[in-house]
Formats: structure tokens, C-alpha cells, sequence
């Protein structure tokens, strides 16, 4: 397949979502496209962008926009890095080695998923860029110490801790569309749900010759790789708590960001557990549903972490203007997930340097728009945000005093 993807087509990630609700069965689709419970805090993660209105300074030449930024020490070519996502084999042959390929292409990071099908040596082998590796503390603490070993060996520079998910959310169109049944191995109880695979031959045949039937090979219990059916009690036997950040940084001893920052307190308590970055999330409106919106929680996570780790955001980013809001609202640079997904869905690598190239497009855009020659130039004063939102502002530049 040509890594090159029609822009006449493919003209934002809206496109690339139908595409790929084409090509995928509506089980693997809807895995990606779905939330928790009533989607509340789904639709509300896009709902808070559309409420900052941008406020442009006219008049300014920006022939060239500087997209870069340093996140954890490290500079990347682009303002935002691929989120992890679980299960992302079921999307495209060997999707996670796809998608960081594609970062790395970029120039920006990968954060690969203990819950991922594909080897972490094989992820971090197609990536130039910095991987990190996403934990889950299923299997326990002496699985986990082993993963990351491994990850470490292969080069993983950072580990991302995620601390909300005590027990997975409620995904009611998982349940209705019998993904679970396909992942857990549950073949007697599948017939209902056999209709939507074969409408999908293409999709079907791709799958099976990528080995079929999920399991995980960097969770490997007693030397063999989990499989998905104990995924669920898995997650729930073993919940990190606070204290596991004290034997999970000595058993790591390198950069440690904490994923799932909801609240000033839990930033308060990143911060002392001594992380290099929080990302503030609620994890793609998939776990609690209810909770408020990741751009609207921000300021009080940004406030209570002082400046000292790098703070970064995710949930409901599907533009370069998202991207770009976050950041004048005080984000270092945002995780994107159901962006590149819908992307891995559509096309596999192709579609995932799609949806890069529509963000970086969007990006570049909007700063010539805004009159910013570049994100590190990005404050407050750019954006008009609700009047309960607080809004970060860098001091005033002598251009516009």
C-alpha cells in the first residue's frame, strides 16, 4: 500500500473515522469510536475546544511556524505525541509497530500499551523516535518488574503510568457488538456477531494472517502471553495505588510520567512521587463516565503542579486548532489517540501519516492565522476561554505593549 494517501479525500480526521468505519467490522470500529456508559464524558472532551475562541493578532508575517517543542528533555519536531491504545492489531496487521514507525517518520513519540499485540522489541525497532512504554500492573508486580526490563533493554526512554483504571469502564457498545467474544476466545457464543466479520472479508483475511485471536506477548505469565479473557479481573486485582510508584521508580530508574491527572490533589501527589510529566485525562471518556473534560480540569492540575513536572493533555483533540488551544491554555503538548487510530483503521501506516500530516497542516495553519510564529510563543493572550476557566498568560511581548 503507497504511504501516500489522497489530501483531496482524506481532508480532516473526520474523513479518516469513515473510512475506517468502511473498512473495519463494527465490533473493532465502535472499540475505537466508543465511550463509557451514556458517552457524556466523550462528546464533552470535543464539546470544551469548540467553547475557547481563538483571538488573532493581524498583520504579522509568519512565513515560517516553529511546531517544536521539548517534552521530558527531548525535543520533538511536532506538538503532540501518539497516545497509547490497547488492542491496536485488531485495527491493522502489526498496528502498533505501524504507528510508531510513523512518529518516529514525524519526528515526534510513541507511548506503546501493556496491552498491546505486538512484541515491545518490534515497536520500539520501527520507531527513530522516543517510544515510551505505557504500564498496566496486571499480572502482578513481578510481571510488570519483567516488562519493564524488557522495555528498557529495547530502549523505551520513559514509562507511562496510568493510575485510572481500578476496573475497566463500562464500553456498552463492546458489549452489544460482541467484541469481547471475538477477543476472549468465546467462538460458541460468537454466531450472533459472525455477519459484520464477513461483511468485512478484506478486513478478516488481514487479521487472521496476523495471527487471529488476541494475546498480549509483554505480559507474559509464567512465560506465556496473557490472553485477552483475563484481561478485565487482571485490571482489577491489580490497581496501582500511590505507593506502587516507590518500588515502580526504583525498578525503572528513569523517567516516570503519570497518566489519568483528573484533580489538583492527584497532581499534588504526582508531583511528589517525583514524575517528570502528568498528562491530565480521563482517559478518552472511557472509564468514568461523568467526569468533566480534560481542557476544563486543566488549570487547577497546571496550578497545583508549579511549573516543575511538564504537563500534558489528551481527550477530544480531532484538529490542529485542538492542539494548538490546549497549548495557549498552558499544555507543554497533547496526546492524541482516536486521531491517528482512525487513521490505523482506515489504511494502517499510510493512514496513521495521514492523520499526522492533517494535524501538522492544521497546526502550521492556525499559527499563520493566529499571527504566532511558533508554539513556544503560544500564551493566554491568544484565546478567549469561559470566564470560570482560568487562563495561563506569559508576560507581555514589547511587540504588543
Amino acid at each position: 500500500m503507497s504511504r501516500e494517501l489522497s489530501r483531496t479525500r482524506f481532508v480532516n480526521i473526520s474523513d479518516l473515522r469513515q473510512a475506517a468505519r468502511r473498512r473495519l467490522p463494527r465490533m473493532v470500529f465502535d472499540y475505537i469510536d466508543g465511550g463509557a456508559d451514556r458517552e457524556l464524558t466523550l462528546r464533552e472532551n470535543c464539546a470544551a475546544f469548540e467553547r475557547v475562541r481563538f483571538r488573532p493578532r493581524s498583520a504579522v508575517a509568519t512565513p515560517r511556524c516553529d511546531l517544536r517543542v521539548t517534552v521530558l528533555g527531548r525535543e520533538l519536531a511536532l506538538p503532540f505525541i501518539l497516545a497509547p491504545i490497547g488492542s491496536s492489531r485488531m485495527f491493522f496487521p502489526h498496528g502498533e509497530a505501524a504507528a510508531a514507525r510513523e512518529a518516529g517518520r514525524a519526528g515526534t513519540g510513541y507511548i506503546l500499551s501493556t496491552l498491546s499485540g505486538c512484541r515491545l522489541e518490534e515497536v520500539k525497532a520501527a520507531t527513530e523516535g522516543p517510544a515510551w512504554y505505557q504500564l498496566y500492573l496486571v499480572g502482578g508486580r513481578d510481571v510488570a518488574c519483567a516488562a519493564m526490563a524488557r522495555a528498557r533493554a529495547a530502549g523505551f526512554s520513559a514509562l507511562v503510568v496510568t493510575i485510572d483504571t481500578p476496573v475497566a469502564g463500562l464500553r456498552e457498545r463492546d458489549v452489544r457488538n460482541g467484541v469481547k467474544e471475538l477477543l476472549t476466545r468465546r467462538l460458541g457464543t460468537m454466531a450472533p456477531f459472525l455477519p459484520q466479520m464477513l461483511a468485512r472479508p478484506r478486513w478478516l483475511a488481514s487479521f487472521l494472517r496476523d495471527g487471529g485471536l488476541m494475546s498480549f506477548p509483554n505480559i507474559l505469565i509464567d512465560g506465556v502471553p496473557m490472553g485477552y479473557a483475563d484481561v478485565g479481573a487482571a485490571l482489577e486485582q491489580s490497581a496501582v495505588s500511590w505507593a506502587d510508584l516507590r518500588w515502580i521508580r526504583e525498578a525503572w530508574q528513569g523517567p516516570i510520567v503519570i497518566k489519568g491527572v483528573h484533580t489538583a490533589d492527584d497532581a499534588r501527589r504526582a508531583v511528589d512521587t517525583g514524575a517528570e510529566a502528568i498528562v491530565v485525562s480521563n482517559h478518552g471518556g472511557r472509564q468514568l463516565d461523568g467526569v468533566a473534560a480534560t481542557l476544563q480540569v486543566r488549570p487547577d492540575v497546571i496550578a497545583a503542579a508549579a511549573g516543575r513536572p511538564d504537563v500534558l493533555l489528551d481527550g477530544g483533540i480531532r484538529r490542529g486548532g485542538d492542539i494548538v488551544k490546549a497549548i495557549c491554555l498552558g499544555a507543554r503538548a497533547v496526546l492524541v489517540g482516536r486521531a491517528y487510530a482512525f487513521g490505523l483503521g482506515a489504511a494502517g501506516g499510510p493512514g496513521v501519516a495521514c492523520a499526522i500530516d492533517i494535524l501538522r497542516a492544521d497546526v502550521v495553519r492556525t499559527l499563520k492565522l493566529l499571527g504566532c510564529a511558533s508554539i513556544a510563543a503560544l500564551d493566554g493572550s491568544y484565546v478567549a476561554a469561559p470566564p470560570e476557566w482560568p487562563v495561563p498568560r506569559a508576560p507581555e511581548s514589547p511587540a504588543f505593549r
